[in-house]
């Protein structure tokens, strides 16, 4: 039976150098503007949308097909959709999936999210890449090109931005650890996903999440086996008290695990600087060398700045030797740090991209299970020294 005609709204994208996509109305009608970037992950669409990473971006899917599967209450990362902003070139008109409870079309219609159809987003995705993620503006309502490329340009940027206590938790909350309780850890929440406390829960860490604006103090409070930041959006050069948190705990010598966001951060705690990318890795097919295995993992990226830290050698911080631990094959990006101390301990260490990756890959999993074992050499033999600094007093 044919499907009946949808009356199609037309859409109007324009970024910011002036480039012009028109297209059908996608989701909730109305204007939008945000940070243009595209993810090349074929699946995981919902992942991706309801990721808080992606805050202020307009998402552009490299995949033709989006909304197949339809949308269900179970595959959340978190409350809401984040995204500014959806484009996609051909939506499905109908989900086909036994778990689906809506289509993609209504969920972002029902939480006010603007996007765009039947574009050619091959096109728009090869602009980005040549000339670099930038400023863009999705509408309904304006058909002047001239005049929406107006108002983008008067829109903000993503460099600058301290974007992590707008998507945080507003109060502290604990995930129990599943079966018998192994270790306590403090996870500040840059933009938290929810399988990454469900991840450590399963390893029996009893996760205290925290909001993005939590001290040293209620860190110590719940006297940690562990710190852990999460991934999260905006610039880290703008995002100055969570670094200064992390020197703190450092001092404390708590061993520390970081993932994006929080590798950023942990770069910056170290004394590294970092840069915005010129279109970023977004999906969930980026390779990566771990450099203390060998291996190579295919990894879920959503990041737009990266630390700068030299690739050979180690440099001394006021913690410790610091190495680049990990390094994304396409183009030598920074992609973890590790921390040693004096004895060549193992104290802390990050990675770039999501090992709790849902819908997948799953190749970095393991980093929960080194992040256990870090926090079970400081418990079980020598209480971690930090570089500089006298051995502090167990719990």
């Amino acid at each position: 039976m044919a499907l009946p005609a949808k009356n199609l709204t037309a859409a109007l994208l324009v970024l910011e150098d002036g480039r012009t996509f028109r297209g059908e109305s996608f989701g909730a009608e109305g204007e939008t503007f945000g940070e243009a970037v595209f993810s090349t992950g074929m699946t995981g669409y919902q992942e991706t949308l309801t990721d808080p990473s992606y805050h202020r971006q307009v998402v552009v899917m490299t995949a033709p097909h989006v909304g197949n599967t339809g949308m269900n209450d179970e595959d959340r990362e978190s409350s809401r959709i984040w995204v500014a902003g959806y484009v996609v070139r051909d939506p499905a008109r109908v989900p086909s999936n036994w778990r689906s409870q809506r289509t993609l079309d209504d969920d972002l219609r029902a939480q006010g999210v603007v996007g765009i159809s039947g574009v050619d987003t091959r096109a728009l995705t090869r602009h980005l890449r040549e000339r670099g993620a930038m400023r863009v503006g999705i509408s309904t309502l304006e058909t002047d090109p001239e005049r929406l490329l107006e108002r983008v340009r008067e829109s903000g940027e993503m460099t600058g931005l301290n974007l992590s206590e707008s998507v945080s938790t507003a109060e502290a909350y604990v995930v129990p650890a599943q079966g018998t309780k192994r270790f306590t850890v403090a996870a500040v929440d840059l933009g938290i996903k929810a399988n990454t406390p469900r991840m450590m829960s399963e390893r029996g860490i009893e996760v205290h999440v925290l909001p993005a604006t939590a001290s040293l103090a209620d860190v110590q409070a719940v006297a940690p086996d562990g710190l852990f930041f999460s991934n999260g959006p905006g610039d880290p050069a703008a995002t100055t008290a969570q670094v200064e948190l992390l020197r703190g705990a450092l001092r404390a010598g708590i061993p520390y695990f970081g993932i994006c966001f929080g590798n950023q951060l942990f770069g910056r705690a170290l004394g590294f600087g970092t840069y915005k990318l010129k279109y970023g890795h977004r999906g969930i097919n980026q390779p990566v060398m771990d450099r203390t295995t060998g291996k190579v993992e295919v990894t879920a990226h959503n990041h737009g700045f990266a630390v700068d830290a030299p690739l050979e050698g180690s440099t001394t911080t006021e913690f410790g030797e610091a190495t680049v631990s990990h390094v994304c094959l396409n183009d030598d990006v920074v992609e973890g740090l590790e921390l040693r101390d004096a004895s060549g301990a193992l104290t802390s260490f990050s990675v770039q991209y999501h090992p709790e990756a849902a819908a997948g890959p799953h190749d970095a999993a393991y980093l929960f299970d080194r992040f256990c074992d870090l926090m079970t050499e400081r418990r079980l033999d020598t209480p971690l020294v930090p570089h500089g600094y006298s051995t502090t007093e167990e719990k």
